[in-house]
């Protein structure tokens, strides 16, 4: 498997406020990796360094084999990497096909695998909502909108920030089934989460983050059998 996204020695400021401690992990082509933490934890900051949102003072992210680091984050979206951040940025005064046609372009090699008939095929949900202005979904159809409309920017990676964050136990289950459909087109995904549950049945491999730094990297079942590092970094 070749290596989509490579993180190294990732140091980021807010002010002279330092978040991030050297943090450092890759994501290979078509894996599912869960950023587990608790809030605050540095996840979110994690993704925007990757999307070019919080600019890292030193260290490296490379996408595709590009040095991206300190890049605009338009020059990082046109090199493959697709965002979709924690409070969804959908355009509510336009309909569900208009918000997956304004996404659509294709990807950096000019993949053009994503088309809004395989987004209603692969995710059947949305379909009879096509025509429903995007401010009256959900915030569970809010969520799937905004994975799908970055999926017709035909991304080599995705970053999904904290995709369950305040919806509700049965909509979560939805959303993770949205991306378990997902996992089986090959997508290379990155979530940040500190709903650990939620990713058990999404993610292989799981990256847990804590006061900026990377403390523990493990398989799924790795992590299920090891009672200590969920107890310490990840109980709410």
């Amino acid at each position: 498997m070749s290596i989509v996204l490579k993180v190294e020695d990732l140091d980021v400021f807010y002010g002279t406020s330092q978040i991030l401690f050297g943090v450092g992990f890759q994501v290979e082509r078509g894996e599912t990796v869960a950023l587990l933490g608790r809030n605050g934890a540095g996840k979110s900051t994690t993704m925007k360094a990757i999307a070019g949102l919080a600019p890292p003072r030193r260290g490296r992210v490379e996408l595709r084999g590009h040095d991206v680091a300190g890049r605009k984050p338009h020059i990082i979206a046109r090199l493959g990497l697709g965002f979709v951040p924690e409070d969804r940025q959908i355009f509510p005064e336009h309909s569900v096909e208009d918000n997956l046609s304004i996404g659509h372009k294709k990807g950096p090699e000019g993949q053009d695998d994503w088309s809004i008939a395989r987004v209603y095929e692969v995710f059947p949900l949305l379909a009879p909502l096509r025509h429903r202005m995007a401010g009256r979904l959900s915030g569970g159809e809010q969520q799937m909108l905004a994975i799908a409309r970055t999926l017709m920017g035909n991304p080599t990676a995705i970053l999904l920030d904290e995709p369950s964050e305040g919806l509700a136990p049965i909509v979560v289950q939805r959303i993770g089934a949205f991306l378990r459909e997902l996992r089986t087109t090959g997508a290379t995904v990155l979530i940040a989460e500190q709903n650990m549950h939620f990713c058990l049945g999404l993610a292989s491999r799981v990256i847990v983050i804590d006061k900026g730094q990377i403390v523990y990297a493990a398989s799924i079942a790795e992590l299920k059998a090891n009672e200590d590092v969920r107890q310490r970094y990840l109980a709410l």
